[in-house]
């Protein structure tokens, strides 16, 4: 009797101490966000409530965007703004704080005065398709929250 209680207790032991590893390791791995998805969960988009359908279609656009700008840069401008993009993606949120008031990545890419206005045109198109996705109260609630977030970006920088 003793010895399958010892037998018993040594093996839950072996168990225990082989599946710890695993359960940390699993706590540590942050889950995996699909592409396009996360945008919904950050900021003020976040608060305001979207329906599935209205993620759907700002996704979309969003996309559409993407496709619309790369149609306007060069091969090498790409390779420069996607090379930008990752190096952010892997600064921390502090390292982040200095690109405040500069246009990077897009800076970087020397622009011509063309390439600048249809992106610009393109910009103020995916805007304005967003906010037509938007109900009334959810567009005042973005327009706030845009506010709120200029006037804090004036407190912490003045100039």
């Amino acid at each position: 009797m003793k010895l399958k209680t010892l037998s018993f207790m040594a093996a839950a032991l072996a168990l225990t101490v082989t599946a710890i590893p695993f359960a940390a390791q699993a706590q540590q791995t942050p889950p995996s966000v699909q592409p396009g998805k996360q945008f919904a969960k950050k900021g003020a988009w976040q608060k305001l409530g979207l329906t599935d359908a209205q993620k759907t279609e700002i996704q979309k656009i969003r996309r559409d965007t993407r496709a619309e700008m790369d149609k306007v840069l060069t091969t090498e401008q790409k390779q420069q703004l996607k090379a930008a993009m990752e190096a952010r993606r892997s600064q921390s949120s502090q390292q982040r704080g200095e690109w405040k008031g500069k246009k990077e990545p897009f800076a970087s890419l020397n622009l011509t005065e063309t390439q600048k206005t249809r992106i610009s045109e393109i910009k103020k198109s995916s805007k304005q398709k967003m906010q037509a996705v938007l109900t009334p109260a959810q567009r005042e609630q973005l327009k706030q929250s845009w506010e709120n977030r200029k006037s804090r970006r004036q407190q912490s920088n003045p100039q």
